[in-house]
């Protein structure tokens, strides 16, 4: 979770609250315009390639470029969202929620509204293919790969690890490949997943724990409580219980390696030799040219393979500080509790439902 900016604000949200949302427009010119909105919201998912994305309305028609200067000054331009609490002492405390390229600008030019559609840092690696050859050589770690990857479409990108970084094998992608997907695939081959974040940095980092991991927010039902309605749902489409990670580096010309992993817990209703049954996936890379991290990599897939399985939905407490990956604990109005995980959510800015998917749902004793 987003580092709350003082003790009173994860209170508060389930007190009586103004929220507040701040837009930004940074144009290529260097200007900051603060944005005046009428609608808008914020996707965050996991799943995805482009994990954040956004939709902002505004009523000033003045966006939408006509001139070559002002296309000039709004294609690359980025989008910077802030929500926040406003406290009843006027003082007002925001936390980072977007930031990100601006994609669309579209709108009526006499009387608009205008929307403004951008998506995360994750969308200007990926756009920019390889246009010839591209390798990292032999001895190389991971984390060193994905920087170089990031920073050769943006450069001065922050890019913070907090992964076990170990060297992985070496690897070629071909003219026109996607420089996004192979940084992915670098973070596979350590167990990892690499992001931009809410405040428009990368950052490399393995799936927490639900067993091991601190609960990020606790979602209570009742007077007080977070929670106004959950749903639990079951649907094994993509769902996976066995998976096989294979490497074969033909460029170090090391021997193939495979590892395996397997939801081989008793309980848990995916069990690989229960009546769900074995449900096999594969994956092969170069870059994993040893037993450990091919198993990292398995391990790291059969996490991703728990498609969102539960759902929760605080529609009246919207949570800016959440990140996916965050733990919550869910009490219910019945008093039983749950573990859950966060997958995605939608955070609208003006108000409105804010409905949380989760995985891994784990009864709570």
């Amino acid at each position: 979770m987003y580092p709350p900016p003082s003790p009173q604000f994860l209170a508060t949200l389930v007190e009586s609250h103004t929220p507040v949302t701040v837009v930004q427009l940074h144009r290529t010119d260097g200007t900051v315009v603060e944005l005046e909105h009428t609608a808008g919201s914020v996707t965050v998912d996991r799943s995805q390639a482009i994990r954040r994305t956004a939709t902002v309305t505004v009523p000033d028609t003045s966006f939408i470029p006509r001139t070559p200067t002002e296309q000039l000054a709004i294609y690359g331009a980025r989008l910077r969202i802030q929500r926040g609490i406003r406290y009843g002492d006027g003082h007002t405390e925001l936390v980072p929620v977007f930031f990100g390229r601006v994609d669309a600008v579209d709108g009526d030019p006499d009387v608009g509204p205008v929307d403004i559609k951008a998506s995360g840092l994750e969308a200007v690696v990926a756009d920019d293919k390889f246009t010839t050859a591209y390798s990292i050589g032999k001895g190389v770690t991971a984390v060193t790969a994905i920087t170089g990857l990031i920073q050769a479409a943006i450069p001065g990108a922050v890019v913070t690890n907090r992964a076990t970084d170990q060297v992985i094998g070496a690897r070629t992608w071909d003219a026109e490949g996607d420089r996004w997907a192979a940084a992915v695939e670098c973070a596979t081959a350590i167990g990892a997943e690499v992001y931009a974040d809410a405040d428009g940095q990368f950052v490399i980092a393995e799936l927490p724990d639900m067993l091991t991991a601190p609960v990020s927010w606790q979602v209570d039902a009742g007077d007080h409580g977070a929670l106004v309605s959950a749903s639990r749902g079951y649907s094994r489409d993509g769902m996976y219980n066995w998976v096989v990670a294979r490497g074969e580096n033909t460029e170090e010309d090391t021997p193939p390696v495979t590892a395996v992993a397997a939801d081989e817990d008793p309980t848990s209703p995916t069990y690989v030799y229960g009546a769900f049954g074995r449900v096999p996936t594969f994956y092969s890379s170069a870059t994993l040219t040893t037993a450990a991290l091919a198993q990292g990599a398995a391990n790291k897939l059969l996490r991703d393979s728990l498609k969102p399985n539960a759902t929760a939905d605080l529609s009246s407490v919207p949570n800016p500080l959440l990140e996916p990956g965050d733990i919550l604990r869910v009490t219910y109005g019945s008093g039983d509790r749950d573990l859950l995980q966060v997958e995605s959510f939608s955070l609208d800015l003006v108000g409105g439902d804010f409905s949380v998917a989760c995985i891994g749902g784990r009864e709570d004793a």
